[in-house]
């Protein structure tokens, strides 16, 4: 039963007509959403431990889950630190037995909310190297479009962080509006093409390809992030 998942369906057949228009709202207004408590919390503690190691480059993987990717990302990255968060402490904390190689040293994981994260990560003027954003849920009824992270009113933040922005999916109309948006408000036009990976990195995307699906990312060099990623 591994290999039985659904492609995405929607009555969407290419980017958004309201994309533009919402980017461009978000992009000229102030995001006041207040921050929760848990969120400010697990952001002092990932910073504390970053910082604890010396600020190497940073990477972030925003919606880790099981945390997978990011125990991949440490291990590829071995001279960076990479912080994963995801709002379920449950996947966070679930066992990793499945991880057969050696264990790696440079990250750590948060229970946030993202959206929080994010925020907290600009106003602190703490921008990452790299920053990934692996198969987030696609919301792909037409309706939908303020869900999605190309079309939320944090996505601004997102982009002025900075760094190598890199963002799969299994939906191409995602990654498409993501590049898109991206290019709106950073004059950077990213990288997109459809995605083959050797080697899984996330439970998702490991099932999509054993389910035949296409998968698709995009990837922009962003200005903004320092030599040190902070």
């Amino acid at each position: 039963m591994f290999a039985n998942s659904r492609t995405v369906a929607s009555a969407q057949p290419g980017p958004h007509d309201k994309l533009a228009e919402l980017v461009a709202r978000h992009r000229d207004a102030t995001f006041r959403k207040p921050l929760a408590a848990y969120s400010a919390a697990a952001f002092d503690k990932a910073i504390a431990v970053w910082r604890s190691v010396g600020s190497p480059p940073l990477i972030i993987d925003a919606g880790c889950g099981v945390g997978e990717s990011t125990l991949h990302l440490a291990t590829q990255f071995p001279d960076h630190f990479v912080i994963g968060i995801d709002q379920s402490e449950s996947r966070i904390v679930r066992g990793k037995d499945w991880w057969g190689d050696v264990w790696p040293e440079n990250f750590v994981w948060v229970r946030a909310d993202l959206v929080d994260f994010w925020r907290q990560l600009l106003a602190a003027d703490i921008r990452p190297a790299r920053h990934y954003i692996l198969y987030p849920n696609p919301w792909p009824k037409i309706g939908q479009l303020a869900r999605r992270w190309q079309g939320h009113a944090v996505f601004p933040a997102i982009v002025a962080l900075g760094g190598v922005l890199e963002c799969r999916s299994n939906w191409d109309v995602y990654v498409e509006e993501f590049a898109l948006a991206v290019e709106w408000l950073s004059g950077v036009k990213p990288a997109v093409e459809v995605w083959n990976p050797e080697t899984p990195v996330t439970p998702f995307e490991r099932k999509y390809l054993a389910s035949g699906h296409a998968l698709h990312r995009c990837v922009a060099t962003l200005p903004g992030a320092s030599p040190t990623g902070q």
